[in-house]
């Protein structure tokens, strides 16, 4: 939903309480102002649902060690880290972008690693690929969403589909975050060798069968 320009007369010490607050909440005046004024009205907007989605999806992954999330109120992204299982503990990084309804997504997911290590790089670039190969063959049939993906030297994009149904914020974060714990643990069991391309593909196959909402 689009935005308009509107001139308020406002006292100035109003102002300068909201700018202070607009600062230690990291955002700006006007957006401050324009959730103080829908919060009144009862109105959502879709800065306050994104807002709502990521901190539904930290108290999901707060109960985990094995994903640590990282969230900063009215931010349109948030960021997840894991440890791999590799000498060193080299981790990687989830960010999490939304930005709306849209024709066919609704944000992406950067998966982002940085190591020196030649055969990790190999390892994770190929596992990469293969997950893109069993998406390609069973999301289709599954929702019929189109998905985008991007691999970058160090860095994995794919988009985030419109829900294949109306969901409320926590059925949102709860549909990303099992996506991110299954793509974790496959990746994981993969580097390390404790699961091939076939056993991968049956854990996607089952995600895919047992979900309510995909992404």
């Amino acid at each position: 939903m689009g935005k308009t320009l509107y001139s308020l007369m406002l006292n100035e010490n109003v102002v300068r309480e909201i700018d202070m607050l607009a600062h230690k909440s990291g955002t700006s005046r006007s957006n401050l102002v324009n959730q103080i004024l829908a919060e009144y009205v009862n109105y959502t907007t879709p800065e306050r649902r994104i807002s709502d989605v990521f901190t539904a999806i930290e108290q999901l992954m707060m109960p985990s060690s094995e994903i640590i999330p990282f969230f900063t109120p009215h931010s349109q992204s948030m960021s997840l880290k894991s440890s791999l299982e590799y000498k060193y503990r080299p981790t990687v990084k989830y960010e999490v972008e939304l930005y709306g309804g849209g024709n066919d997504s609704i944000g992406r997911l950067s998966v982002i690693f940085r190591t020196q290590s030649q055969s990790l790089i190999k390892n994770m670039t190929d596992f990469f690929r293969l997950w893109k190969r069993i998406e390609d063959a069973h999301l289709p049939s599954a929702s019929g969403v189109r998905i985008e993906y991007a691999l970058y030297d160090g860095k994995f994009v794919r988009s985030i589909s419109v829900p294949t149904k109306d969901c409320t914020p926590d059925e949102l974060a709860k549909a990303i975050s099992s996506y991110i714990k299954l793509f974790d643990k496959q990746m994981k069991d993969y580097l390390c060798g404790r699961a091939d391309a076939r056993s991968i593909e049956i854990a996607y196959y089952n995600y895919l069968i047992n979900s309510d909402i995909i992404l």
